[in-house]
């Protein structure tokens, strides 16, 4: 029972980083409906990103996450600016090829400036253990729990309440009649890749806390695209239960089978869901009549 307490907070730790980067992924496909390959390196760019604030410009730490942030925001920005905005029109396959070279730019990038030695940086989340009832548990992994879901909570209250996130969801549902109501359709799209840098560089900073900064995070970055598919595309609140499931598969398979399974197990689960449900846990789904 201690083990499988342990076991369950480290997931749902995980997850919740998990479920920050897939947020947005989701962000940038409900804009757009554009599918991103590279948030999982936008996640890699955040740590080290937040490794050069605190470290290199030696920023105390709650300056170190803002200017972290506003960093982010802007390459999102630039990003939209520079290399998705000539492409509003052109067919869809073009974005997402145009997002896979995005990725290898992102990595080359990284490699260039910071080098391929891992790296640490003071963390902010507390460190040590904590007992929880019998089990004893991570103190970062048990507050990377609420602050993400603080975090995402924020983000649905953004698409329910604001202009802007109901200008998002407008022209997810149909660019022409966003049009027609007077949404401008690159300011959206440029909100919502700020966005996604941003919640990718938040994740980031969590997991650079708790597993140091490396190359490595690019590949945990990697399970962005089972948290997303097994939730939906273009639910919030699917890469929140999504990210649960995935972080607990892989904490409970290595803890309890161990053999490396755990690095393959979102991936079967990700097979799973496509032949099952194509449209994740809450995805909506499209039924298309000829």
């Amino acid at each position: 029972m201690d083990q499988f307490l342990q076991l369950t907070v480290t997931g749902l730790g995980t997850g919740m980083i998990y479920a920050l980067a897939a947020v947005g992924f989701v962000v940038i496909y409900k804009a757009s409906d554009v599918i991103n390959f590279s948030q999982g390196d936008l996640l890699l760019f955040g740590t080290y990103l937040i490794f050069f604030a605190l470290v290199q410009l030696g920023l105390p730490w709650t300056l170190g996450v803002l200017v972290t942030v506003l960093i982010a925001a802007g390459i999102g920005l630039v990003i939209e600016r520079l290399v998705l905005r000539p492409l509003i029109g052109e067919p869809v396959i073009s974005m997402i090829m145009v997002t896979i070279g995005l990725s290898s730019v992102l990595r080359a990038v990284v490699g260039a400036i910071w080098g391929p030695q891992p790296r640490t940086f003071p963390s902010f989340l507390p460190q040590g253990e904590v007992m929880l009832g019998p089990a004893i548990v991570s103190a970062d992994r048990l507050v990377a729990i609420p602050l993400a879901l603080a975090m995402l909570g924020g983000l649905a209250l953004f698409f329910r309440r604001t202009r802007g996130g109901i200008a998002m969801r407008a022209i997810a549902d149909d660019q022409q009649a966003a049009l027609s109501m007077g949404i401008s359709i690159p300011r959206v799209f440029a909100t919502a890749w700020a966005l996604a840098a941003v919640t990718a560089a938040i994740g980031g900073m969590m997991l650079g806390s708790i597993v140091g900064v490396s190359s490595n995070v690019a590949q945990i970055g990697l399970r962005v695209f089972p948290v997303v598919i097994l939730g939906g595309l273009d639910s919030i609140r699917g890469a929140v239960v999504g990210g649960a499931i995935i972080g607990l598969l892989e904490i409970y398979t290595g803890g309890y089978i161990g053999h490396g399974l755990s690095l393959i197990v979102p991936y079967v689960a990700l097979i799973v869901v496509l032949m099952v449900r194509p449209y994740g846990l809450f995805g909506k789904e499209i039924i298309e009549r000829v």
